[in-house]
């Protein structure tokens, strides 16, 4: 295993083409790894050609990103729907790491899609804008928790996407409370919706907050079948 990502390290950006099995054996290895590990190696396989997307909710996966690589690339969907509280974080981000978030913009005045079709809302205003932002990445990270509901429990740490990108979920196996504990430790700026019950924060027709014994997730997309946007999947 330890031979394999070494040989990987010498790889380039534009060489860096990993095997099923490749991935499978790293995400056995970074399964008992810290996150801050995942993070490195991303960063030393694939960048510049890596990209953080990230939701505003709170800035760890952020945190533990320009640590490793201050000029990290770092996406943002607006959709047209976040929360004021939403885009008020991801300015206090940007002031906070003195990044330059590249936000990607829904491509014409948002219709009310959400009204009749979730399903389409969310493939024309945050999957086809995840996918223009990586068309020229070889990978991308998320802050993606198994904690975060059931139908995320076996979410990898390492895999490849439907583009054939890897995606690496760094944070997959925290827990609340180790978020909890990153956040308070390295003045971690969180979205002041958290504080409210918003533990899962998405565009405002489509989020509530959760109540007690709820799952962070519950509070998405409440009272249908949905529990996906389409990022992850």
């Amino acid at each position: 295993m330890a031979g394999t990502a070494r040989s990987l390290s010498d790889a380039q950006p534009s060489d860096a083409q990993l095997s099923d099995v490749e991935l499978e054996e790293l995400d056995g290895r970074f399964e008992h790894e810290p996150a801050e590990a995942v993070v490195a190696w991303a960063v030393e396989q694939f960048h510049p050609r890596l990209s953080l997307a990230a939701s505003m909710s709170d800035a760890v996966l952020v945190d533990l990103a320009v640590r490793a690589e201050p000029s990290i690339d770092v996406v943002f969907i607006d959709t047209g729907y976040h929360f004021p509280e939403t885009m008020q974080t991801l300015e206090t981000v940007e002031r906070h790491y003195g990044l330059n978030v590249r936000v990607m913009g829904p491509p014409s005045e948002p219709a009310e899609f959400w009204k009749k079709d979730p399903t389409a809302c969310c493939s024309a205003y945050k999957v086809a804008q995840l996918d223009a932002a990586l068309e020229s990445k070889l990978a991308w990270m998320s802050g993606l928790r198994r904690a975060e509901s059931p139908t995320r429990s076996h979410a990898r740490v390492v895999s490849r996407d439907r583009r054939g990108l890897v995606k690496l979920n760094p944070l997959a196996t925290w827990s609340d409370d180790d978020v909890a504990r990153y956040v308070a430790h390295h003045d971690v700026p969180v979205n002041p919706l958290v504080a409210k019950g918003y533990l899962s924060i998405g565009c405002w027709p489509c989020t509530r907050p959760v109540e007690e014994g709820e799952h962070a997730r519950d509070g998405r997309w409440a009272g249908s079948s949905k529990t996906e946007c389409g990022l992850h999947v």
